[in-house]
C-alpha cells in the first residue's frame, strides 16, 4: 500500500512541478512525502479493527491507570497512543507555523476526537484516555517543532540553505535504502554495500 501510494504521489508531484515550472527542492518533497505516508499509516492504524469488541470509556484516566508501568500493555496502549501523535504534532505545527501550544492542542483534540468517533462507529472502543494521550503526543510534537525552529534560527546561513538540506536528504535516503536492503534482500544493493 505504501509503495503504491509513494509511486503515485511522486509521479503526480514530479509532473506537477515540471508542467507548472515550479522550483524543485528534494528536502521539501521528501518532507511532504514523509508526512503523507505518516497520515496514511495513521489512518491504517486507527481504522484497523481489533478483536475485543466495542465499548465506551468516558472516565478520564480509567484505562491509563489500569496498566502496570513498563508492562507490554502499558507500552502498547499508553506510550503507543502518545508516540503515534508526536509526528502529527510536529508536522502539523510545521505546516501551520504554530506559535502557541493551544493551537496545536485544539487541532490534535479535534483530530483525536474524530478518530475515536470513527473507531466507535466501526466497532472499536471510544476511549477518552486515548484522546488525552493523543493530545499529549501532539503537544510533545509541537514542543519538538519549537525546539528545532529555535535551533535553526541560530545556525550559520550555510546550514539554512536548500543545498545543505538536499545533500542531507540524499545521505539519509542512502542510509535508509542500505538499512532496508538488509531485510528486503536487494541483491544488487547488498553487493554494492559489502
Amino acid at each position: 500500500m505504501v509503495f503504491i501510494f509513494c509511486i503515485i504521489l511522486v509521479t503526480v508531484r514530479i509532473s506537477y512541478l515540471r508542467i507548472n515550472h515550479q522550483k524543485f527542492s528534494l528536502f521539501n518533497e521528501i518532507y511532504t512525502l514523509i508526512f503523507l505516508i505518516y497520515i496514511l499509516l495513521l489512518f491504517e492504524l486507527v481504522t484497523n479493527t481489533e478483536s475485543g469488541g466495542s465499548g465506551l470509556n468516558l472516565m478520564p484516566f480509567k484505562e491509563i491507570t489500569r496498566y502496570t508501568f513498563g508492562s507490554p500493555l502499558f507500552i502498547y496502549n499508553v506510550l503507543g497512543n502518545i508516540l503515534a501523535f508526536v509526528p502529527f504534532g510536529y508536522f502539523v505545527s510545521s505546516y501551520v507555523k504554530a506559535k502557541r501550544v493551544g493551537e496545536m492542542t485544539i487541532i490534535t483534540l479535534i483530530t483525536s476526537l474524530a478518530i475515536e468517533l470513527v473507531q466507535y462507529r466501526i466497532g472499536r472502543t471510544f476511549d477518552i484516555d486515548d484522546i488525552i494521550l493523543n493530545v499529549a503526543g501532539g503537544i510533545i510534537g509541537f514542543l519538538i517543532y519549537i525546539a528545532i525552529t529555535a535551533i535553526q534560527k541560530h545556525l550559520p546561513s550555510l546550514f539554512k540553505s536548500d543545498l545543505f538540506y538536499n545533500i542531507l536528504s540524499i545521505i539519509v535516503i542512502v542510509i535508509i535504502i542500505a538499512y532496508i536492503s538488509q531485510f528486503v534482500g536487494f541483491g544488487w544493493l547488498n553487493g554494492v554495500i559489502k
